[in-house]
Formats: C-alpha cells, sequence, structure tokens
C-alpha cells in the first residue's frame, strides 16, 4: 500500500467541487483519521451514522479526482467489497484558485463554507457524545480545556501579517507532527479562519486607497501549508 502523500494542494476546479460537500469532508475526514488502516463504505458509515446507500455517490466522486482510493478488496456474501483510504494527509488550497475579484465568488467560496458546515456537525457529534468538555477551565485543572474565540477588531496591515504568520507558523507544526502514540492522547480539531475585511464605505465617503503593505514583510512569512 502507498503511504499517503503529507499534503496535496488542490488548484482545480473538479477537486473543489468535490470538497464542496460537507458530508464528502466528512467521509474524508474518517479516512484520513484512520491513516493506513483502509475503511469499507459501510464502516465509515457507521462511524457517521449514515447509511452506507447515501455514501456511495459521494465516495465515488472522492475516488475519482483522487482525494482517496482503494488500498484492497474482499468478498462478502458474494459482492466485491472495497477498502479506502485517503490519499493525503492534508489538504490546502493554492493562491491562484482563491483569487476572484472583489464582490464575486470564487470556486474556493463552497468549500470553505462546507468545511465550516462540516466542522459544526463534527462539534456537535462530539459534545453530544460526551467526547469534549466546553465548560473545562483554561488551566486544565479539572479536565481539558477547549479554546474557544469569535471577534472583530480594526488592526494595521503590519498587525495583521504578524498574526497570519503566527497562525501559519503553528499550523505548520501541528501539520508536521505524527500521531502521539500514547495511551493517553487524545485527537484534536484545529479549524482556523482569520481573514481582513476593508471597512465599508457610506455612499458619500470620497475614494480610499487599499491599505499598504509594508516593503519589508519578513516579519510575517506565509507559512508553506498555507494557501
Amino acid at each position: 500500500m502507498r503511504e499517503p502523500a503529507r499534503e496535496r494542494e488542490v488548484d482545480d476546479v473538479e477537486t473543489l467541487k468535490a470538497l464542496a460537500d460537507p458530508l464528502r469532508l466528512a467521509i474524508l475526514g474518517v479516512l484520513t483519521r484512520h491513516g493506513r488502516d483502509a475503511r469499507s463504505v459501510k464502516q465509515v458509515a457507521a462511524e457517521l451514522g449514515e447509511s452506507p446507500s447515501k455514501l456511495y455517490r459521494h465516495v465515488r466522486q472522492l475516488e475519482k479526482v483522487g482525494l482517496i482510493a482503494v488500498a484492497g478488496t474482499r468478498l462478502v456474501s458474494g459482492i466485491v467489497e472495497s477498502r479506502y483510504v485517503a490519499a493525503q494527509r492534508s489538504l490546502r488550497l493554492s493562491r491562484a484558485i482563491l483569487q476572484g475579484t472583489p464582490g464575486e465568488q470564487p470556486e474556493a467560496l463552497d468549500t470553505l463554507l462546507a468545511a465550516l458546515d462540516a466542522t459544526r456537525a463534527e462539534l456537535r457529534d462530539h459534545f453530544l457524545a460526551g467526547r469534549i468538555d466546553l465548560g473545562a477551565p483554561r488551566d486544565g485543572s479539572a479536565g481539558l480545556p477547549t479554546a474557544l474565540g469569535h471577534f472583530t477588531l480594526r488592526v494595521s496591515p503590519e498587525r495583521y501579517l504578524r498574526l497570519t504568520g503566527q497562525l501559519w507558523a503553528l499550523l505548520d507544526e501541528l501539520a508536521g507532527e505524527g500521531d502521539c502514540p500514547d495511551e493517553h492522547a487524545v485527537d484534536i480539531t484545529l479549524f482556523s479562519l482569520l481573514y481582513a475585511a476593508v471597512p465599508p464605505r457610506l455612499p458619500d465617503d470620497p475614494p480610499t486607497a487599499p491599505p499598504q503593505l509594508p516593503d519589508d514583510r519578513s516579519a510575517a512569512p506565509p507559512g508553506p501549508a498555507g494557501p
């Protein structure tokens, strides 16, 4: 069995369309978590609480664009059953496919929104199953805490670049780690979304130039795992 690629850069619309669905992202997430331990559609469906018949077409679409691969087959009650693995450990969207005219939707937007929906569903399932404690204290004195934050703040372009650099550094650090073999290890999920929006203008406001970025951006280079 081939080792999954460490990372795949998504730079085509067909793959984006395959990713722009919360259920397909959930299927891919299950297979990614299991690594080289191939899973059948029935096994994936059981983990997701879905019927296998609902998953087959989504699995075919993921296989078509190479996001998952058949790792083996076996005969079950006279029917050939395929077992699948994820073809990569992580994904990133290319800068080229993320770019678009302001006010227009790039094809990647549906994928980002699907990822939000999939993360929401996964959080809900874990919470209802008693696997996470949203109220644990930050110091970890009574369970593992959950880091939650949602706010809007106006900052300078320089500060924004420093923030994105720090975030990419954390994402790169985690992407480079393997699974911890300790028996007390836990599964973590980090979903990051940091973006800068140009302040809204009133109809009578004079035109303004776009924010100027500093000439020296070495303090916050985009990480190699970023889009």
